[in-house]
């Protein structure tokens, strides 16, 4: 004869339970009691540094002295300064290049490492060797490359190719200088795409590919029909990510040129900094530097509505 057997709700505390064991039982305190450790280090190591430098936006502050609230006097300051809008020019125009070229680079690299390829896992080690070195080393390398004198490009294509008569001047010309830039931006950032989109292939099925083949169609129907909506959720989350490390990028520019020639490669994140430290000014630095914060927003929410948006990443078209 089968009997059923009735045991007591884990929910319900035992007789001889003490206080303490009966509140850490309770799922909902046990859950506060666990984030608390890390909401405290939030609040103390980003909250309070974002509202502290939001608050200085506002003030006269300068170093050694302490500054009166002052209401938009800074913005109004920075909207007449050339200087400022030159770099908000350029920061929009380095991370669109550079967002663009990592991406073209890096999913051609990851769909080339998806393919069987002899000694692939030494491959992939290989390619996040340039994410894995600290920012200011690999720029002291690409300083060197294009120092005026010493450059190894500049010796190749004129002492070894013959095809120019003077060394480039890579760092002194304002648009060398922007162009160099994007060059070690996008050699730094292309494994971290790379990487991340060949993990987005490999969970893609093999048998749609099969099916797909079987039907006839072509390299690119499959790429496009299979290969890109598959990838679009990964695709948006590396995307944003991307978009705010190339936004917000400062060791890469103050190690290479400080924001030189005159100004024409200072990012928004580099003159905050020199007109905040370098200037003694930390409220109008910080109001460069808070001024960046709607751009790292629209960023955050075009990736969140592109995740959002399910039947799209299926390939389908949204109701």
């Amino acid at each position: 004869m089968a009997t059923t057997a009735q045991t007591q709700p884990a929910s319900l505390p035992l007789p001889n339970q003490s206080r303490l064991a009966r509140v850490l039982d309770h799922k909902p305190t046990l859950i506060v009691l666990c984030l608390l450790p890390a909401l405290g280090l939030l609040l103390v190591f980003l909250s309070f540094p974002l509202l502290f430098g939001i608050y200085l936006a506002f003030t006269d502050t300068r170093l050694g002295r302490p500054g009166e609230f002052i209401g938009l006097e800074n913005y109004r300051s920075l909207f007449a300064d050339r200087t400022f809008w030159t770099a908000v020019w350029w920061t929009c125009f380095y991370t669109v290049f550079a967002t663009v070229l990592k991406f073209g680079l890096g999913l051609w690299l990851a769909l080339l490492l998806n393919h069987r390829l002899p000694m692939k896992s030494l491959l992939r080690a290989i390619i996040l060797v340039p994410w894995i070195v600290p920012t200011v080393l690999s720029a002291i390398a690409f300083w060197w490359i294009y120092d005026p004198q010493f450059s190894i490009i500049s010796y190749v294509l004129v002492d070894v190719l013959g095809w120019r008569d003077t060394y480039i001047n890579f760092l002194g010309d304002p648009w060398n200088a922007r162009w160099s830039l994007i060059a070690a931006n996008v050699w730094r950032g292309i494994p971290f795409v790379a990487i991340c989109l060949l993990a987005g292939l490999q969970t893609i099925p093999p048998s749609l590919y099969e099916a797909a083949m079987l039907d006839g169609a072509t390299p690119w129907q499959r790429f496009w029909r299979i290969t890109m909506p598959m990838l679009m959720p990964i695709l948006a989350i590396v995307l944003a990510f991307s978009v705010i490390f190339t936004f917000t990028d400062f060791q890469l520019i103050y190690a290479i040129t400080r924001g030189g020639p005159a100004n024409s490669t200072h990012l928004m994140a580099t003159l905050a900094f020199q007109r905040a430290v370098n200037g003694a000014q930390l409220g109008e630095g910080s109001a460069i530097a808070v001024a960046m914060i709607p751009f790292l927003i629209c960023a955050t929410f075009v990736a969140y509505f592109a995740l959002a948006r399910r039947k799209w990443q299926q390939g389908g078209s949204d109701d």
